[in-house]
């Protein structure tokens, strides 16, 4: 995610406060197990215990596929839609959570059987009719009236989130956990699966979402119905469909990848210079990052005054004001979201504390293409980040040391791309890239945390760095950066 310019979230906080995110995201929840049979059917957890959003994500079983049909009416109309889940029992689950907000729920059923339904908060709270036992398959179908209204604001850089109206349909802004607000599911980013999108429209209307068009249908009533493939696991925070009066671009880039932008019919004009560039930012990209990690690519140009851009995975979104500004801004914010499919889509967090990982990538490789084509100094750049490094930690919290309401503020950006400019000074430009290699290679379609990025450094670089690293990620106190002992960090201005 990059910025243009610089709720209820904490229900059943005393079951989240009893949840370890490490036990959540690595082993099934403790069941009580009878003398001599199997363990005894327990609820699931409600959530994984993330220090950001405690509630976000469920335990006891793992999605394996995602089905939404939606029946698209119009901007600000509600809509009659499902979802059908496609899970794992991880233990003998006696009820299980789904993150779901808003929207009417109509009905659920688990395994074609009608079962008890209830909302805490942002949890819906599914009670089958019988326990499913550990280690088997269920499929959970919820029916509801979708709500393209359902927008949520916060007070830093994401704005609003949700469902963002367009003058003609809509966009989704689903980061960091506005996914619920769309459709039932397990809404955490280190939880991926496939998802399958199929959405009816008018037919003056285009759908698209990330992934594969797999097919395009016009119903007798003259409707079409437009069905995607996301070929490749995706977190929540990653999904995009829009609706709208689209016109779809097609090409391809390096090695014959499929590119698609997809741009409002009066915006492909003034957009197409910088569109056009995306095959020469990928070829950029795969020589210092290698393979580019997906099927296809493509650009959705946002018809919104919101000034977020976001990295859909495989559609990147960006706002229109990102296209029709000045040409380094607007590659600046292309490469950041292209990075992103590396750091961030393909290597996902495994908690929000390590974002510092995906969005200082986007920012370093952003602000280093950009010196290398007509942009800025990265050097300076780095410098003034320095300057006001201790700064930003008092007020955002060290780089991957973030609260909730300092999540997406500057040290994300910046700060944390800091980090890593003084990771490749300590070990070398060479060095630096065999981690940043290794880094994606390793963990490609997985899950990380800051501890394996520190691991896995250390290792490639046949020193131990976590102990150079710690104190740049964590603490009040920013370190001397290496090969600048003329480099001078502001003081703290206290009030």
């Amino acid at each position: 995610m990059r910025t243009c310019r610089t709720p209820r979230r904490r229900t059943r906080l005393a079951v989240a406060a009893t949840i370890t995110l490490s036990a959540a995201l690595t082993a099934p929840a403790a069941v009580a197990r009878a003398a001599d049979g199997p363990p005894a059917p327990t609820p699931g957890a409600a959530g994984l215990g993330d220090p950001m959003f405690p509630l976000d994500g469920n335990g006891g079983y793992t999605v394996r596929h995602y089905t939404l049909d939606f029946d698209w009416q119009a901007p600000r109309t509600p809509f009659a839609a499902s979802t059908t889940i496609k899970a794992t029992a991880r233990q003998a689950l006696s009820r299980f959570d789904l993150d779901f907000a808003g929207n009417e729920l109509r009905s659920v059923t688990v395994n074609g059987r009608t079962a008890q339904a209830t909302r805490d908060g942002d949890e819906l709270v599914v009670t089958p009719k019988s326990p499913l036992p550990e280690g088997s398959s269920f499929t959970v179908r919820v029916d509801y009236i979708a709500d393209p209204t359902q927008i949520r604001h916060r007070d830093d850089a994401i704005e609003d989130y949700g469902w963002i109206p367009t003058p003609d349909g809509t966009v989704l802004y689903p980061q960091p956990n506005g996914a619920k607000l769309i459709f039932p599911c397990d809404d955490h980013p280190s939880r991926r699966a496939p998802i399958t999108f199929r959405v009816t429209t008018p037919a003056d209307l285009t759908a698209v979402a990330g992934g594969r068009l797999v097919d395009r249908s016009t119903r007798p009533d003259g409707r079409v119905r437009w069905t995607y493939d996301s070929e490749q696991p995706v977190a929540a925070q990653l999904v995009q469909l829009a609706v709208g009066r689209f016109r779809t671009i097609d090409s391809s880039g390096p090695g014959g990848l499929p590119l698609r932008d997809v741009v409002p019919d009066a915006l492909v004009a003034p957009t197409k210079p910088y569109r056009d560039r995306t095959p020469a930012q990928l070829s950029w990209l795969r020589e210092r990052l290698g393979p580019y990690p997906f099927n296809r690519y493509g650009v959705l140009v946002g018809d919104t005054d919101l000034g977020v851009a976001l990295e859909t995975q495989t559609l990147s979104l960006l706002p229109k004001a990102d296209l029709l500004g000045t040409e380094v801004d607007a590659e600046r914010d292309m490469v950041h979201e292209l990075t992103h499919q590396w750091f961030g889509d393909s290597v996902a967090l495994a908690t929000w504390s390590d974002l510092w990982l995906s969005e200082g990538h986007a920012r370093f490789y952003e602000r280093l293409y950009s010196q290398e084509h007509g942009g800025d100094s990265f050097e300076a750049a780095m410098r003034t980040a320095y300057e006001n490094h201790d700064q930003w930690r008092r007020q955002y919290g060290a780089p991957a040391e973030p609260t909730e309401p300092n999540l997406f503020k500057r040290m994300r950006y910046d700060g944390s791309a800091l980090v890593l400019y003084a990771l490749r000074e300590q070990v070398g430009a060479d060095t630096f890239q065999r981690i940043e290699r290794a880094w994606l290679t390793k963990y490609r379609g997985r899950a990380a945390s800051t501890a394996d990025y520190l691991a896995l450094a250390s290792k490639v670089a046949g020193q131990d760095l976590a102990g150079f690293l710690r104190p740049w990620l964590y603490g009040a106190t920013t370190p001397p950066m290496p090969g600048h002992p003329d480099w001078v960090v502001n003081p703290v201005v206290t009030g």
